[in-house]
C-alpha cells in the first residue's frame, strides 16, 4: 500500500511538474515600442496589446513609448521584440544607411497598416509657403534620430540649409508639447510624421490660423531616388479648418516589425487577430479601415516574419 501511494505520489509530482513546465513555455512576455506621447501609435498600440494578449494564451506585453528608428534599434538589441515602424527608415536599416550605424539583421516584417505623412505646419503669421521659406524661422520637431526629425534635417539640406539656418531649433519628445511652443509664438514651424489629420496639427489648428508647407518635386523626386520607401502622398482639401486646397506631402508607410525570432505560431495568431479585426483596430485610426490582408503583406525591401508569411498564404494575399 505505501509502495502504491509513493508511485502515485511521483506520478503526481511528475504530473505537476510538466504542466508548470509547459505553462513557463506557454507565457510569454514582450516589450512593445510605440511613439511619442501625443500620436496615434500610443492607443494603437494599446488597443493592439489588448486583442493580442485575448488571442495568444500566456502572451503578456508591456508597451513602452518609442519612435520609429529607435523601435528597429530596439528589437535588433533585444530591448523589445514588437514596434511600430516607418517603412523608409526601416529599409534604411536593413541596408545599414545612417542614420544606422550598421545593417539591423534581427528586424522581420509583420504588418504594413496604413501610411504616414511628414506634415510641415507653419503659423500662417510666418508666412512660409515653401520648404525654402523656412530659413531664418524657428522649427520644432522630433528627438534627434526619430524619422521626422531625419527627413526634417534631409529636407533642410536638399533646400541648401541645415539647423544653422534657422532662428532655432527646438527638438520634442511629445507632440504635445511641440503644439504648445507653436501656439506660444515660441516655434513658427512644426514638422512631425503621422497619420491624416493629426490629433496634434488639429489641437494647434483650433488656437492658430495655420498653413500645410507642400513638397515640391526636387525634393520628392530625389528622396524617392534614394528611399523606394518614400511616396508622394496628398493632405486633401477640407483635412484641416480653413485648408482650402489640396497639400502633396512626402509620405511612407506605418507598419509593424517583430523580433525575427518571435515564435511562429505568436507571430501568425497575432497577424491573423489584427487581419480579422480591421474595423475595431480603424476606430483608432480611420485611415486603416481600407486595410486589406494583401496590403498588409505587400513587399518593402524588409525580410518578412515566417508566422505572418504563413497567414498571409493561408488567406492567399502572397
Amino acid at each position: 500500500m505505501n509502495q502504491q501511494i509513493r508511485r502515485l505520489s511521483l506520478t503526481l509530482a511528475a504530473l505537476i511538474a510538466l504542466c508548470a513546465s509547459a505553462m513557463t513555455a506557454q507565457a510569454q512576455q514582450v516589450t512593445l515600442m510605440t511613439g511619442p506621447q501625443g500620436g496615434v501609435w500610443v492607443p494603437l498600440g494599446g488597443a493592439l496589446k489588448n486583442m493580442w494578449e485575448k488571442a495568444v494564451p500566456g502572451l503578456q506585453i508591456t508597451s513602452t513609448p518609442g519612435a520609429g528608428i529607435a523601435n528597429v534599434l530596439g528589437i535588433d538589441t533585444g530591448k523589445a521584440q514588437i514596434g511600430f515602424g516607418n517603412s523608409s527608415s526601416t529599409v534604411d536599416g536593413v541596408a545599414g544607411r545612417p542614420p544606422f550605424k550598421q545593417a539591423v539583421t534581427k528586424v522581420c516584417q509583420m504588418a504594413n497598416i496604413y501610411p504616414q505623412y511628414f506634415q510641415v505646419v507653419a503659423l500662417s503669421s510666418a508666412k512660409v509657403q515653401s520648404f525654402a521659406d523656412i530659413k531664418g524661422k524657428s522649427v520644432v520637431t522630433q528627438p534627434r534620430g526619430n524619422t521626422a526629425e531625419m527627413l526634417t534635417g534631409e529636407v533642410l539640406k536638399l533646400n541648401k540649409m541645415d539647423y544653422q539656418s534657422l532662428s532655432k531649433i527646438s527638438f520634442q519628445a511629445s507632440y504635445t508639447d511641440a503644439v504648445s511652443l507653436m501656439k506660444d509664438g515660441h516655434a513658427q514651424v512644426f514638422t512631425l510624421g503621422t497619420t491624416s489629420p493629426a490629433s496634434s496639427v488639429m489641437d494647434l489648428a483650433s488656437a492658430r490660423d495655420i498653413d500645410l508647407v507642400p513638397v515640391d518635386d526636387m525634393t520628392m523626386n530625389t528622396l524617392k531616388k534614394a528611399n523606394a520607401g518614400y511616396n508622394r502622398l496628398i493632405i486633401k482639401a477640407g483635412t484641416y479648418p480653413k485648408q482650402t486646397k489640396d497639400v502633396p506631402a512626402i509620405g511612407y508607410l506605418t507598419h509593424i516589425v517583430v523580433a525575427c525570432d518571435m515564435n511562429e505560431k505568436t507571430v501568425y495568431e497575432m497577424t491573423k487577430t489584427m487581419a480579422t479585426n480591421i474595423p475595431a483596430i480603424s476606430t483608432i485610426n480611420k485611415a486603416i479601415s481600407e486595410l486589406t490582408p494583401k496590403m498588409m503583406a505587400l513587399d518593402i525591401g524588409v525580410p518578412l516574419h515566417a508566422g505572418a508569411a504563413r497567414y498571409y498564404k493561408e488567406v492567399g494575399a502572397l
